[in-house]
């Protein structure tokens, strides 16, 4: 998912040096989102291990 975010971002700054705004703006915000979530699901994973001392499933 991080991987999204980074491809939306590089999108956002090559649409946005070439002067395309509209496209540049809506990939930043698709970047965003994609990096809140990614970030809210580590820190989910991180208290979870903290507090059980595992490792979360699939990890």
């Amino acid at each position: 998912m991080l991987r999204w975010a980074l491809v939306f971002l590089v999108l956002a700054v090559v649409a946005g040096l070439l002067g395309f705004t509209g496209v540049a703006g809506q990939s930043m915000y698709i970047a965003k989102i994609l990096f809140f979530v990614f970030l809210v699901i580590f820190l989910v994973g991180l208290v979870y291990s903290l507090i059980t001392g595992q490792r979360p499933r699939g990890a």
